[in-house]
């Protein structure tokens, strides 16, 4: 979402105090050059060169106060307490030749004031003391010489030929090099200005010969320094413009690490909460292959486990919660927790599915959300299983000499959270001494083929197990596969997600 633009108010030119008294229209025609561009710098976060102005990707991701494209201009607040009244603040034109509105306040009162969302750089007197304080040490401040001028600081790395270049944003404000105990904090007056204004650019403002104080503002938190006496139009019209624009690059770059750190967090809990089955001591083989259908997501609404119970029993199931949002992998999540715990404790079956359906009532976000779940129970013998079917299409089986198939699947059950009083019969299924059981999730068939909306289906996916097989594909190769070449068939990545186990018993085992 674009920032928002704030409403031109009908101000003077000059604003300062209570009195807020107007000060002539800018008539100088003297505008500052074209920025140059930047070695290296980042174009999404560099300024328009013709306009000066930042670009919109920044302006909509900084949050920090952008000038109206036409009609708003730039405004200053001066903070400084001068009663001679030696800082001449010269008349400003923007880059777009729009006079510059200036405020100023005489302290930190009046600034706090002042300080209201259209305002975007701050000019702050260093020499400018906290209310109940001493006046900070340093050089007394030099009057403004008269006309433009001679020279500015030239501090390392500054685009704008004033001060040291550029500070950043992001600087904690009780930064910089710390007091020594019992001196005063000649930057106190910053600092505070800094936790008033997080989102403002600020400008530090100290004499000649004080730059070394004018480094350490930048250090702290501002985004560049100037001297009193050097003060003309052009430079401080430029300064303003780049502090501006610096403030809100380096608003745009925090906000984007946040975003990606936050991006790596859910990575590492999206992948903590992928399952890790329980097989130990079980001889079955195992292999899984698990394609969220979000974009950049670890994890979808589709679940699985396997776990081993200490009577030898290998339990496996397959499911998918409706829907392809964060919340439909959560209520996976859930759902595949507690089955495990639930068959941990002995559940299998009728009992355990509707158990799981009054963990989904309680934890689905809607009435109309529903999960279709596949259950297989295989013996300790490995010879036999018990199958229950909750609305999941039937899972495939291989053995020796016969083409792979799906199991019966005429008996099963009604999706979780459909109908109040459901009941889901397990069946008994011999498997023999060698085979491979494929459990798999409705996104596997559900892909396009060819033209149109004809879609792959069970019967085709079937055919496309058997092609896989007569390759010599087995375990993880074939569960790869047979997910890409339903991509393929579909024509790039699928839209729903998808899971597949594999179990299998060889022979001898």
């Amino acid at each position: 979402m674009p920032a928002p633009v704030p409403r031109p108010r009908a101000v003077p030119a000059v604003e300062s105090g209570p009195a807020m008294d107007s000060g002539p229209a800018a008539t100088t025609t003297d505008r500052a050059p074209m920025r140059a561009p930047v070695t290296g710098e980042d174009p999404v976060t560099a300024p328009d060169p013709a306009t000066g102005r930042p670009s919109a990707a920044v302006a909509a991701a900084s949050g920090v106060p952008a000038p109206a494209a036409s009609g708003g201009g730039l405004s200053l607040l001066v903070i400084e307490d001068d009663p001679a009244g030696s800082l001449g603040i010269p008349e400003l034109l923007d880059a777009a030749g729009k006079p510059i509105r200036i405020r100023t306040a005489r302290n930190l009162t009046e600034a706090e004031r002042l300080l209201t969302d259209d305002v975007h750089c701050i000019l702050l007197d260093l020499a400018l003391a906290l209310p109940g304080a001493g006046r900070p040490r340093g050089p007394a401040p030099a009057p403004t010489a008269g006309g433009p001028a001679a020279g500015t600081a030239t501090g390392p790395g500054t685009p704008t030929g004033t001060g040291t270049g550029a500070g950043t944003g992001d600087t904690a404000t009780n930064g910089g090099t710390a007091p020594k105990p019992g001196a005063p904090d000649e930057l106190a007056t910053l600092k505070h200005v800094l936790r008033l204004a997080p989102r403002h650019a600020v400008l530090a403002l100290t004499t000649s010969g004080d730059a070394e104080r004018g480094a350490e503002a930048v250090r702290v938190g501002a985004q560049d320094y100037l001297f009193r006496d050097e003060l003309d139009a052009r430079l401080l019209s430029r300064a303003i413009r780049y502090a501006v624009e610096r403030k809100r690059a380096d608003a745009a770059q925090r906000k984007l690490t946040e975003s990606r750190l936050r991006a790596q967090e859910n990575a590492r809990l999206e992948r903590g909460l992928l399952p890790k089955p329980l097989l130990d001591g079980s001889r079955l083989s195992f292999a899984a292959s698990y394609r969220p259908g979000r974009s950049r997501a670890l994890l979808g609404g589709d679940f699985y486990d396997a776990v081993r119970t200490p009577d030898g029993t290998v339990h496996a199931m397959i499911g998918d919660v409706c829907g392809h949002g964060p919340d439909e992998a959560a209520l996976g999540v859930e759902l595949r927790i507690a089955w495990r715990a639930l068959t941990l404790a002995g559940l299998c079956g009728d009992e355990l599915l509707s158990t799981l359906q009054q963990v989904l009532e309680h934890e689905r976000a809607d009435e109309e959300i529903f999960a279709t779940l596949c259950t297989v129970d295989i013996a300790p013998d490995g010879r036999r299983a018990g199958l229950s079917l909750a609305g999941h299409p039937s899972p495939l089986v291989v053995r020796p000499g016969r083409l792979a198939e799906l199991l019966p699947y005429e008996s099963g059950g009604p999706a979780l959270g459909l109908l109040p009083r459901a009941r889901w019969p397990r069946r008994q299924v011999d498997l023999g001494g060698t085979w491979s059981l494929m459990l798999y999730t409705d996104g596997l068939i559900e892909g396009r083929i060819g033209v149109g909306n004809q879609r792959l289906g069970q019967d085709g996916m079937v055919e496309l197990v058997r092609r896989q097989l007569a390759a010599g594909m087995r375990g993880e190769e074939l569960l790869e596969r047979t997910v890409t070449e339903v991509r393929d068939l579909n024509g790039g990545d699928l839209t729903d997600d998808v899971a597949v186990v594999l179990l299998g018993r060889e022979p001898g085992h």
